[in-house]
């Protein structure tokens, strides 16, 4: 099976390639295409791709561009790290919707969806359709405040005030711009879907910050990056370089 892989990120690809041919050693990458614009022009070509993978940011814009240049009929996975994006990718010729970091078990169920679209396209794209309705139905509401406990007391923290949230001795605490600091009796996990990643985002698995305390970021070493921040931490905030690439573009958009 041919595929193409439309990823910015060489780390991305390189994991995604590795992890397709894990699981399927048939699979053969034919190119891996890094901007919106390479993909206008491959795609206008005459292609033995029967499958793409697809992350919806690109070094020159969203992938969503591409398709108001060239028809594409090949199904297609999307990538990426950020869900807002899944109901323009359902308009699209998608098989399925994938948040990054892919793992094996996650792209092998949508392998299989893939295969099943190749013998009934009719009835899988009835079911992206009903999936398409039920995401515009159930639009995501972003959470504007927490209520924390401290003491005797409860106080409401509007999430604009919060400048990141940071796990420290598995205990989760949230840090204001006044620089106050509470405990919040919440997983990061929950957190971070919790809120609206075009303000937040969990950059380390100890950090998740709001766009606004981002003072500036180091280079380090290993194509890792250094996050100062307003409030200050205790320690330092190192992005590794598979999520570098990402938290540029976010901080960019």
């Amino acid at each position: 099976m041919k595929v193409v892989i439309v990823e910015d990120e060489i780390a991305a690809s390189d994991n995604l390639s590795y992890i397709l041919r894990s699981i399927n050693p048939e699979i053969d990458v034919i190119d891996v295409i890094d901007s919106v614009s390479d993909a206008i022009s491959f795609f206008l070509k005459k292609n033995e791709a029967v499958l793409v993978f697809m992350d919806v940011h690109l070094a020159d814009g969203l992938s969503f561009e591409i398709f108001k240049q060239v028809n594409i009929e090949i199904p297609i996975i999307f990538t990426t790290a950020y869900d807002q994006y899944a109901i323009q990718a359902f308009k699209v010729n998608s098989v399925d919707y994938l948040l990054k970091p892919i793992n094996e078990e996650d792209l092998k169920l949508s392998l299989d969806k893939f295969e099943k679209f190749t013998l009934n396209k009719d009835a899988i794209e009835e079911q992206l359709q009903g999936v398409l309705n039920m995401l515009k139905e159930t639009s995501k509401h972003y959470k504007l405040s927490y209520l924390i406990q401290k003491r005797d007391e409860l106080i409401p923290i509007k999430v604009e005030d919060i400048a990141y949230f940071y796990i420290e001795m598995s205990i989760v605490k949230v840090v204001t711009f006044d620089k106050l600091e509470y405990v919040l009796n919440k997983k990061m996990e929950t957190i971070e879907a919790e809120l609206n990643p075009e303000n937040f985002s969990r950059v380390n698995r100890q950090y998740i910050l709001n766009k606004q305390c981002i003072k500036k970021l180091k280079f380090h070493f290993n194509g890792k990056l250094i996050v100062d921040v307003e409030p200050s931490t205790s320690e330092r905030v190192v992005v590794s370089k598979l999520k570098a690439t990402e938290v540029k573009k976010w901080l960019n958009s």
